[in-house]
Order: C-alpha cells, then structure tokens, then sequence
C-alpha cells in the first residue's frame, strides 16, 4: 500500500548506512578501446528509445519511428551471484529488504537509469537492489564490468556529452560516483546531501548539475518535521575538478519569493537552451520552480491542477514524496512536458505564460523525456507499464506503447543496427 512504512526494515538500513564498502570491477581498456567505445561509429545506427522496466529487471529499446520495440535487453543477467552475494552479507541484506519494502513498494529495484555508449554496442543501467552499476553487450547480452557504487544503492545517472564518465547518485553515501565508461573504475567523487538523486551534464561537459531529495522513505511529512528529511541541496559541479561551485537550498530561495513552507527537496529538472533558467520539481507541490541560474534566484512558480481524488490523498501517501516526477523541455524551448505522478496525468505548459494542456494518462505518470529531434515528450506511464509519446506541437498524443513491469526511466540513444539484427 502506498506509504506504508515498516520500521524493522527502516532500523536495519540506519544500521547499514555508513558501511564502506569495496567497489568491484575487473575490465581493463587501452587508450584505442577507449577511443572506439566513446566515440559515435560510421556504422549504421539507429534513434531509439530506451526505457527501464524497474520491477523486471529489463530495458525495452523501442525504434523512434515506428514506436516498436526492436529487443527486450536483460539488465541482470548476473541475478543469481549477486543474490548469493546479498544472503551472505547481513548489511547488504538489510539494504537489499528495505530497497524492497520502501522504495521498490514490494518490489525489488532492478533497473532505474540507462545509457549506450558512443559505439552504441554497450548499455550502462544502474541497479539499485544491487547497488551498482554494469556495462552490458548488446550483442552477447552479458556484463561486461560491473562496479559497486558507494554505499549500499544506486540511482540516477548522467553521461558526459563525450560518453566516458556517468555521473551515478549513491543513494546512501552521501557522494556521486564519476565512472569511466570503458573500465568501470570510480575516477572520482563530488558530495551531495541525503540521498543524492537527480544529475545532468552541461552541453559542453564542463558542469554538472545534481541534486538530492533527503529521508523520502520516512513518514514524517507533515512540514513542521521538514527537518527530519535531512540535507537536500541542488548543486553545480565543475566536471573535471569535481569541486562544488554552488550549492543552494531551494527551500530558501522560495522563502525569499514569498513561499514559505516548501520543501527543499529537488526532484528532475530540465534546462533552457541557454542554460540560464532550471525548472525544478521540489517534493510535494504540484507543479515546478523556475530558478535563474545567472542571478541565483527563483523567478516564478507554476502551480499545476491537482485532481479531487490526489487532495484527499496524505502527504505521506505519496511515492516517496512524489507529486510530480518527471520534467522535459521541448527541442525549441518553448514547452514543458511534466509528469504528475500523484495525478496520473501529463502536462504540456507554456514556457512563457505556464498556460497548460493536461493529458490524463492512468496509473502513475513517472518520467519525461524529450525526443531527440525536440518535437515530442515520452512520458512512462508506470501503473500500466506503458509508455506515451506526446506531440509538443500539437499537445496530444499520438500513440502509446507497451512496455516491462513498471517503467521509469527514459532516455535516448543511437544503437548499432548491427546489435539488433
């Protein structure tokens, strides 16, 4: 049931929070295997879609064009050893249990984010039951490395725009893992707060931006015990130093626009073009912040519709206090497309006027992602195990695919052909 909360499970993972533990990985790579994985080919490639079934432990790599799905990827290939791994170590099972019983709601977390290389033969997906990170062939569909993040879960991911460093949040270390994309060996760290979440690279590589969401598995939500969620920061990190640049707390400089009460928690976000303006999602609210990255300021908030059924809903009902996650913006810059995951619906809003079209979708919206050419929005559709694809033009949708056991994450890729024949 949603937000549900265990407290036996809960005490374990305080018990494990904090364990170091001993990254694993054995590939190693030349100079010329690095340069043939992070470079883009003149092999035939083709524009797909990729999305992570959570709960099932797959990705479906859908063709762009035809919204079929071209092959169903098997993101644990290696289940058996590591769960023979997990049983034998008490803290890693203590984490493995509550990544089931709070943030997987009875399920394990198989898969959450994904990328391909330049090559497009190799798929990167973090596993946050396992807490690591794999490259797998696309080709033979067996791991290539594997690397344990810090700490005991991995969450979201970013890939450099060269394709040789993911930026992966260790949910429970309190760091983001820099990974080399050819040897999957951790070449550095940046800190975060509690539970480091959301990142995404600049255009030109030189910045990262992340964020992180706090204690979102407890059930104090009520915003007199706001404290107890933690530190939950959005940062600006310089992506080869690794050294924090800015870091602010949203809640703040809500605060100073007059918005008192709000969470500080980051959820996605999505940059203008220009990468002046973030449009953030913060936990709870129904809608997004538009934060100026040039003055350090939130400008202006767009309040969204919140459905009768969500207002009866408590706070502590919500998907790890989720009221929207997933944000995009379309290739011109003009719209937004937001997912309302406690409403089940997609919004296409106006960058200009935040002037809506609401598209009811069913059960639990979770992600959006923009289309490689700008011109439509993928939204998942996680309560159905579909996924939309909406027209920024025309805001409607124009077709909806069916996809694995819970979907989240969505991203974009270029696959070799020569891997899905």
């Amino acid at each position: 049931m949603l937000g549900q909360r265990r407290s036996g499970v809960s005490r374990l993972l305080v018990a494990a929070v904090g364990v170091a533990l001993v990254a694993a990985g054995t590939a190693t790579a030349s100079a010329a295997d690095r340069t043939v994985a992070a470079a883009p080919t003149t092999a035939a490639m083709r524009d797909v879609l990729l999305v992570g079934n959570n709960w099932d432990g797959t990705a479906d790599i859908i063709d762009v064009h035809t919204y079929q799905r071209v092959r169903r990827v098997n993101v644990i290939p290696d289940k058996d050893a590591r769960m023979r791994e997990i049983y034998l170590d008490p803290v890693r099972l203590a984490a493995f249990l509550f990544i089931r019983d709070q943030l997987g709601e009875g399920h394990d977390q198989f898969v959450d984010d994904m990328y391909v290389s330049g090559d497009g033969r190799t798929l990167f997906a973090s596993r946050p039951s396992f807490g690591d990170v794999v490259a797998i062939d696309l080709a033979t569909g067996q791991v290539k490395w594997r690397r344990r993040v810090d700490g005991l879960r991995a969450d979201h991911m970013a890939i450099s725009p060269d394709r040789t460093r993911l930026a992966v949040s260790a949910s429970t270390a309190k760091l983001v893992d820099i990974i080399d994309t050819v040897t999957g060996a951790i070449v550095g760290t940046f800190p975060s707060g509690d539970s480091p979440h959301e990142n995404n690279y600049s255009k030109d590589g030189t910045k990262i931006f992340h964020a992180s969401i706090g204690n979102v598995y407890t059930a104090l939500d009520d915003p007199s015990m706001d404290a107890t969620k933690g530190e939950r920061v959005f940062e600006i990190v310089d992506s080869r130093t690794l050294k924090v640049l800015r870091k602010v707390n949203i809640a703040d400089k809500l605060t100073e626009l007059g918005l008192t009460g709000m969470s500080s928690a980051v959820r996605p976000m999505a940059l203008s073009p220009d990468e002046r303006y973030a449009y953030l999602q913060v936990s709870f609210f129904h809608g997004f912040v538009e934060y100026d990255l040039q003055t350090d300021t939130v400008i202006r908030v767009a309040h969204l519709p919140v459905p009768e059924e969500t207002r009866k809903l408590r706070r502590d009902q919500y998907v790890l206090d989720s009221a929207h996650h997933g944000i995009a913006m379309s290739g011109d810059g003009t719209k937004l497309c937001v997912a309302a995951t406690m409403s089940n619906y997609a919004g296409i809003v106006s960058r200009e006027t935040f002037r809506y079209t609401v598209l009811p979708l069913g059960a639990r919206t979770y992600w959006a992602t923009t289309s490689a050419d700008g011109n439509y929005c993928y939204v998942s559709v996680a309560g159905d195990d579909t996924v939309s694809v909406i027209s920024y033009d025309t805001e409607t949708e124009v077709a909806r695919v069916p996809v694995g056991d819970h979907p989240q994450r969505a991203r974009t890729a270029q696959v070799a052909e020569a891997v899905l024949s």
